[in-house]
C-alpha cells in the first residue's frame, strides 16, 4: 500500500495515477460527468452533524425500529454475479447465512472470488490480462500500476448513461454519495468506478497516549518547538520509555506544508512555473527536522529498526506517539479497555511553522473503486447497480445495518444497548465482501466507543479549518508509461535518510536525477493539462 501505514478503511488519500490513457477529463467535462447529488430521506441524522466537511459522527447504536428503510424490496431480478475483491483473513464459507441473508433483500446471487489482500495485486493484473474478467472488480487505488489503468478504460463499462446527472435517481443510495467520491471514479474520460467514500482528511494521524499526558502534566504540543521539546522530556530509555513511533514523517509533512503525492504533487512557484514536491524546501526541510528527532534518540528503538508492533509499544506505553491510520483507533480502544480502563487515547491537531496556520491538503474523496465488466448487457448492468445501490445505503438504515452486522441473533446480539458479534458473526460478516462493492459518505460510528467518535469528529472539524485543495484535486491522471517509475525510490530513501543512513544532498543529488531522467519531462506533461484547461 505504497508505505502509508494501516490507512482507515483503506480509504483514499495519496496515490499512483490512473486514467488508462495519457492525461485526464477536464473540469467542464467531469462536471457533465457527476451523478445528481441528494441526500438520503430515510436515513437518521447524526449526533454529530458534519462541520467545515467532516464526517458525521453517530455515538449511540440506533434500535432496529428507529432504522430508515431505502431498499423497501429486492430490487435485482435474481442474476448471478462473479465479483472479485481483496480479503485480509479467511474468506467465509459459500452459501453462509450472512451471504444467504443479502442477496435475498437484493434479489440476486453473488459468487464471490475473494483473493488475499497482500498479493491482490498479483492477481489482479493476472485476472485482467486475461480473458474470462468477472462481473465486477474492485480496484483500490494502490494498485494503479503497470497495465492495470489501461485495462481499466478498456474491460470496464462505461457508467455515465446510468448514473450522470440524474439518472443516478434511479439509485437513491448512489445518489447520496458525495460528488468529491465520485470525482476519482472517472477513468479514460469517463465515469466508470462504484466509489467507497473516504474521509476529508486523515489518512495517517498523529496520536498519543492522553491519559499518560493527563498523568504527567503535558499538554499537546503546538509547534515544531514544543514538539521536540516534549520528545526530550518524555524519553527515557532507562525507563524504556520513548516519545515516538518512526512514522513521524506523516506528521512532518504536515507541519511543513509538504505537497501531496501523486497526481497532487505540483504546485505553481512564483514565477508561474509548476514545481514538484521534491523540489521543494517543505520537502527537505521536513526530512531534515525528522531526521533529528532520530538522531536525538526520540525513536523507540525497534521501531527505528523496523521490528515489533508498534501499537503493542504504544498501549504497553514503552511509546506515547504513534502516526497510523484512523481505522487503528477505535480497535485499540476496545482491546485495551477490557484489560486497561484508564487507557486514553487522542490525536493532537495540526500546527504550522512561525505560529503559522498549518497547511491540510484534502485527500481525494474516494481510493476504492468497484467495475462492472463491460461485456454485460444493458439490463444486466443495471441489475449489478441495485447491488451497488444496496451496499450503499447510509448510516442509519435497516439495509446498512443488515451490510455491517448480519442478522440479529444469528451474527450479533445486543446487550446493554450496545451490539456484540457472535463467532459465527466473526467468521461470516468480519471478512468484509459486499462492502467492496460501493458505501455510503463516510461516518464515524462506535456506540460502544462514544468518547472516540466525539474526538475523531471534532479533530476532523478542528483541522479542516485548515484544509486546501491541492492541484489536480480529486482527478485521475495517467501519466505516461515511460515515466511510471520516475518516482520509484523516494520512499525508500527518505526512510534511509530519517534513520541516518543517508544524508540530504543525496536526496538533493537523487532530485536531480529525477529532473535529468524524466522529471522535467513530466512538469511539461502536467503543464499541458493546466494550459489545456486554463484555454
Amino acid at each position: 500500500m505504497g508505505g502509508v501505514p494501516l490507512l482507515s478503511a483503506c480509504g483514499g488519500g495519496g496515490g499512483g495515477g490512473g486514467g488508462g490513457q495519457e492525461g485526464r477529463a477536464s473540469l467542464s467535462e467531469l462536471e457533465r460527468m457527476m451523478p445528481t447529488y441528494r441526500a438520503s430521506e430515510v436515513a437518521v441524522d447524526p449526533d454529530i452533524p458534519s462541520e467545515n466537511g467532516s464526517s458525521p459522527g453517530y455515538t449511540r447504536w440506533i434500535p432496529q425500529e428507529e432504522l430508515g428503510v431505502s431498499v423497501p424490496e429486492p430490487l435485482g431480478n435474481g442474476g448471478e454475479f462473479t465479483a472479485m475483491t481483496p480479503l485480509w483473513g479467511t474468506p467465509p464459507d459459500p452459501g453462509n447465512a450472512f451471504w444467504t441473508a443479502m442477496d435475498e433483500a437484493i434479489g440476486v446471487r453473488m459468487n464471490w472470488q475473494t483473493q488475499d489482500g497482500q498479493t491482490y495485486g498479483e492477481r489482479l493484473g493476472a485476472v485482467l490480462a486475461g480473458s474470462d474478467i468477472p462481473d465486477l472488480v474492485c480496484i483500490p487505488r494502490w494498485e494503479l500500476t503497470g497495465q492495470i489503468p489501461q485495462a481499466i478504460a478498456s474491460r470496464f463499462a462505461d457508467l455515465g448513461p446510468y448514473l450522470s446527472g440524474d439518472a443516478v435517481l434511479d439509485y437513491p443510495n448512489l445518489a447520496a454519495i458525495p460528488t468529491t467520491a465520485w470525482q476519482p471514479a472517472v477513468f479514460s474520460g469517463a465515469l466508470r468506478g462504484l466509489p467507497m467514500p473516504a474521509a476529508p482528511v486523515g489518512g495517517v494521524l498523529p496520536y498519543y497516549r492522553q491519559d499518560i499526558f493527563e498523568a504527567n502534566g503535558w499538554e499537546p504540543p503546538t509547534s515544531p518547538e514544543e514538539f521536540v521539546a516534549l520528545c526530550r522530556e518524555i524519553t527515557s530509555p532507562g525507563n524504556r520509555v520513548w516519545a515516538l513511533e518512526a512514522n513521524v514523517k506523516w506528521t512532518a509533512w504536515t507541519i511543513f506544508g509538504v505537497l501531496p503525492e501523486r497526481p497532487n504533487y505540483w504546485a505553481r512557484g512564483d514565477d508561474g512555473r509548476l514545481i514538484n514536491r521534491y523540489e521543494t524546501d517543505e520537502y527537505l526541510e521536513a526530512l531534515e527536522w525528522t531526521r533529528g528527532l532520530f538522531a536525538e534518540g526520540f525513536v523507540h528503538p525497534d521501531s527505528v529498526a523496523v521490528s515489533g508492533d508498534e501499537s503493542r509499544r504504544f498501549t504497553s506505553g514503552e511509546s506515547v506517539m504513534m502516526f497510523t491510520g484512523d481505522g487503528a483507533w477505535h480497535n485499540m480502544i476496545v482491546e485495551q479497555l477490557s484489560v486497561n480502563p484508564d487507557f486514553r487515547m487522542n490525536a493532537f491537531d495540526y500546527f504550522g511553522l512561525d505560529g503559522n496556520d498549518p497547511v491540510v491538503y484534502l485527500g481525494d474523496g474516494s481510493g476504492i473503486w468497484t467495475f462492472i465488466n463491460r461485456d454485460l448487457s444493458e439490463d444486466r448492468i443495471r441489475e449489478a447497480l441495485q447491488i451497488a445501490n444496496y451496499t450503499a445505503a447510509p448510516y442509519g438504515t435497516v439495509e446498512n445495518r443488515l451490510r455491517t452486522f448480519g442478522i440479529e441473533g444469528t451474527h450479533y446480539t445486543v446487550e446493554n444497548g450496545l451490539p456484540a458479534r457472535t463467532d459465527q458473526g466473526n467468521v461470516e460478516v468480519v471478512p468484509e465482501t459486499y462492502t467492496f462493492i460501493a458505501t455510503p459518505q463516510s461516518t464515524v460510528a462506535w456506540a460502544d466507543t462514544p468518547q472516540m467518535v466525539e474526538d475523531l469528529t471534532g479533530w476532523q472539524k478542528r483541522n479542516l479549518r485548515f484544509a486546501r485543495e491541492p492541484l489536480f484535486y480529486g482527478r485521475q491522471i495517467q501519466e505516461p508509461a515511460r515515466l511510471a517509475n520516475l518516482n520509484d525510490g523516494f520512499e525508500d530513501l527518505e526512510d534511509d535518510v530519517v534513520r541516518g543512513r543517508q544524508s540530504i544532498r543525496d536526496v538533493q543529488n537523487a532530485v536531480a536525477d529525477w529532473r535529468r531522467n524524466g522529471g522535467d519531462e513530466l512538469r511539461d506533461f502536467y503543464q499541458r493539462l493546466l494550459d489545456e484547461e486554463d484555454a
